[in-house]
């Protein structure tokens, strides 16, 4: 069984219908209470919000409510307040007395479709937004929610399209703003994700500055990037294939960069969406940064390091290239299995890319270049589909729907033994174990499962000693399923500040080992297929079988 909380958060689809059922009759009883407030408290709540005060504005918000407990105004504001500092479960509580009282409150069902969406279900928050839109199509929060399903969803020209919706209807929200600057990027409009970006300085609050120094690094690097023509530009061979090492479960590939003969070892790694290259490969190789600012939140050491960017004019893997790469320069810290760097999602994504463990080969296909291909990418998830399901296969595969987080790592949905929900991980195959966050590991099901044994993890931000090992009895991903699979237990919140939807673990080398991976990066699809399985060329799918829901 899960939390109370848990079950709790994700009961509100249910509610709400419920609500709107059952207190149909109340619909004449409107936000009164607030008329008879004091008008000056809700404007200070208002401002504080806007200076990025949360924690005031939550003050003002519940004194208010302890003179008056009913006062439906106050108590949006205390949502709200709750939902700027991630505390989900408060802001639900919140959303839901409100709806409580008015079931037909369309900033209720928008704040309550937030939070929900906030902690990584989906299809339960497509029904709050669209709800709140039924009632009000102006609520640009609800605009807005379902803007980020189809960003996460990799719907970009939906998504673009919302966000700047959302914009128009609220262009004093710093978080629509911000969220706008993402998606464009992400679509590599990178004058409109710059300006998104300064406008959003311009109005957001002066209180984070680690974040806003953050911000004027990447407004530069997207200044510069703008000026680049385009970018991960795919020519070569259509087709490459090439071995890899995975000594501890990281498939670990040979690449040319900038055209030198001397071969580099990167890791492939789709836990990034933009690919790395350590500070002295790139100092040996001549990188020099070009825009820098800022500090990266990350897994492992401080949970954090200085965020500096680089510009590669190629990749070769195998006879494919790549042309005008953007990446990080950092400093690595694993010195056991030396490597120069790693190789991101914005590169791979250019193909549909197979990963075999068996035979230890990735093999790359580029997009729409034989009939074959074509075939293979044809049936895509219709644009208004948001109930995303994994899908068994004939042939005895599953195929999984991924995800993209706000900052770029692909994201599944996991089942865990005692669970009655899944739960997001990120899909890494940079990550050598699978690691389960800190704030799951607490949970009731969980507290048994710890081994005698603890770990040294190195993560982006620097090394953790004597981490918790976890073994867990039965983990699934899709339709597929292993048992006994160890898990590091780590802080995911540094991830979590900037994912956009709660990821409550890593699925790494240890699981994903057991499977010969197809991805499909249009399709924001992920095939697996057990190793005892005949392997598939990746240009013979059938695509009548290849389909979602």
């Amino acid at each position: 069984m899960q939390s109370n909380k848990q079950q709790s958060l994700f009961r509100m689809a249910a509610f709400s219908v419920a609500a709107f059922v059952l207190c149909f009759a109340l619909a004449g009883t409107t936000e009164t209470a607030a008329g008879f407030a004091d008008k000056k408290a809700y404007n200070k709540g208002y401002r504080a919000l806007r200076k990025g005060d949360f924690q005031e504005a939550e003050k003002i918000f519940r004194e208010l409510l302890g003179k008056d407990a009913h006062d439906v105004e106050a108590r949006l504001g205390l949502s709200f307040a709750l939902l700027k500092q991630r505390s989900l479960q408060g802001a639900y509580d919140n959303a839901a007395r409100v709806l409580m009282q008015n079931p037909l409150s369309a900033r209720a069902h928008a704040l309550l479709g937030s939070a929900i969406l906030g902690a990584g279900e989906f299809r339960l928050s497509v029904e709050e937004f669209r709800t709140a839109l039924t009632l009000d199509q102006n609520e640009a929060l609800a605009v807005a929610g379902l803007a980020m399903v189809d960003f996460y969803e990799n719907r970009m020209p939906t998504a673009l399209a919302g966000l700047r919706k959302a914009v128009s209807m609220d262009p004093d929200e710093p978080d629509f703003i911000f969220n706008l600057g993402q998606a464009a990027a992400r679509s590599e409009k990178y004058k409109e994700a710059a300006d998104a970006y300064e406008r959003f300085l311009m109005i957001a609050p002066k209180t984070d500055t680690d974040r806003r120094d953050r911000i004027l690094g990447l407004i530069d690097f997207l200044r510069y990037l703008g000026r680049q023509g385009s970018l991960y530009v795919p020519s070569g061979g259509h087709r490459s294939t090439v071995s890899f090492e995975a000594t501890d479960n990281r498939p670990v590939i040979e690449v040319r960069v900038n055209g030198n003969r001397q071969p580099l070892r990167f890791v492939l790694d789709t836990g990034s969406g933009m690919s790395v290259i350590s500070d002295e490969t790139a100092k040996r190789l001549g990188i020099k940064a070009v825009a820098k600012g800022g500090l990266a939140r990350a897994v492992g050491g401080g949970g954090k390091f200085e965020i500096v960017y680089g510009f590669l004019n190629s990749i070769e893997i195998g006879s494919a290239k790549v042309g005008n790469v953007p990446v990080y320069i950092r400093k690595f810290f694993d010195s056991h299995i030396p490597v120069d760097g790693y190789l991101g999602l914005s590169v791979v994504s250019k193909y549909l890319t197979s990963v075999d463990y068996g035979t230890r080969r990735m093999s790359l296909l580029r997009q729409n270049q034989t009939d074959e291909v074509e075939t293979w990418t044809i049936v895509r998830r219709p644009e208004n589909n948001q109930a995303l399901l994994p899908l068994s296969l004939n042939d005895g595969a599953v195929e999984v729907p991924l995800r993209t987080t706000s900052s770029g790592f692909l994201s599944g949905e996991v089942g865990l033994e005692g669970f009655e929900k899944n739960v997001n991980f990120i899909i890494d195959t940079a990550a050598s174990i699978t690691v389960i966050s800190e704030k799951l590991s607490q949970e009731e099901q969980l507290l048994d499962l710890l081994q005698p044994s603890k770990m040294r993890v190195f993560g982006a931000a620097g090394v953790t000693e004597d981490v918790k090992l976890l073994q867990l009895p039965r983990l699934s991903f899709g339709l597929s399923k292993l048992e006994k699979i160890n898990a590091a237990v780590l802080d995911m919140e540094p991830v979590n500040e900037t994912a956009g939807f709660t990821q409550s673990g890593i699925l790494g080398g240890n699981f994903l080992r057991h499977f010969r991976i197809y991805f499909d990066f249009a399709r924001g699809a992920m095939r697996l297929e057990p190793l005892n399985q005949k392997p598939k060329s990746v240009e013979n799918i059938n695509p009548e079988v290849v389909t979602t829901p």
